[in-house]
């Protein structure tokens, strides 16, 4: 596998995952790709702001702002006043998860790799297949782990 084909395979994940990820019951639909994003960086720095995570994400201060938003809405994420400065917000996990977290942790991507590996003509994947590929996905996210692809 080369650089492009690793690259290629990202994108394919992140749609597989972006597909099985339940909407959630109030607020705009839509992607979920910045909220998981901002919540990932939130969990590994906690105490952050919109500023930096924007910074260590590569996502606009904007996008960031509406996700910490959407992720405080959901009780994912709580903020206080940054005691430096009062017009900063300082954003951490939620204590407690919130019924929307636990929603989002109890979806498989089951039904989503199912439909990736479907057949062009409709046909649906060998059983053997989707097993194959479930446990090399699984293998993938206990050995390439956030912290791996932050070195």
């Amino acid at each position: 596998m080369n650089g492009v084909e690793a690259f290629l395979l990202g994108r394919a994940l992140m749609k597989i995952g972006e597909q099985a990820m339940p909407q959630p019951e109030s607020g705009p639909p839509g992607s979920v790709r910045s909220v998981v994003v901002v919540l990932g960086d939130v969990v590994a720095h906690p105490g952050t702001t919109v500023g930096e995570i924007a910074a260590r994400t590569g996502l606009p201060q904007s996008q960031v702002s509406t996700a910490v938003a959407r992720l405080e809405q959901a009780g994912s994420v709580d903020t206080e006043p940054d005691p430096a400065d009062r017009r900063r917000r300082l954003i951490r996990q939620a204590a407690k998860p919130s019924a929307r977290v636990a929603e989002v942790r109890a979806t498989t991507i089951d039904d989503a790799l199912t439909a990736a590996l479907t057949g062009p003509d409709g046909t649906a994947p060998d059983p053997d297949t989707v097993r194959e590929v479930t446990a090399a996905l699984d293998l993938l996210a206990r050995s390439l782990t956030p912290a791996v692809t932050a070195r």
